[in-house]
């Protein structure tokens, strides 16, 4: 019975139910940006270079036959989905964080030591000097 309980307790840990959300939200941000790609980034790709897809593009050493367009559009699928997700997920995440810790410091830096310590400590724990009190 043991084995049971220990099964129930590891499924309810707050760590699976992150990772089924995370997957459950991937998935759906997948289909998103696979949409964007298909049809917006290809037709572009298409009226600037006339052909949307390089699948057809190969040559041919010695009787064995390359085909080096399909690693081209293996290339700009990965690339364009990479810039997609970095321009429109990590920057504004990043900028949102960045914005964040300037509007509320957590930490703040000893007058004595120049050491990192929470904003509302009375006493350095690096240099154990005391410090002004917070207001």
């Amino acid at each position: 019975m043991t084995l049971l309980s220990d099964f129930k307790k590891f499924l309810l840990r707050g760590n699976i139910i992150d990772l089924a959300v995370a997957v459950a939200v991937g998935t759906a941000f997948t289909a998103l940006v696979k949409a964007l790609v298909t049809d917006i980034i290809t037709p572009l790709i298409a009226a600037i270079f006339g052909q949307p897809s390089f699948q057809s593009l190969s040559f041919t050493v010695n009787g064995s036959h390359f085909l080096y367009g399909a690693l081209i559009n293996a290339a700009l699928a990965f690339l364009t989905i990479a810039a997609v997700v970095f321009f429109l997920l990590v920057a504004p995440v990043n900028a949102l964080i960045a914005r964040r810790a300037q509007e509320d410091p957590g930490t703040k830096e000893c007058p004595e030591c120049t050491s990192a310590i929470p904003i509302r400590a009375r006493r350095c724990p690096e240099c154990t000097s005391e410090l002004a009190a917070v207001a």
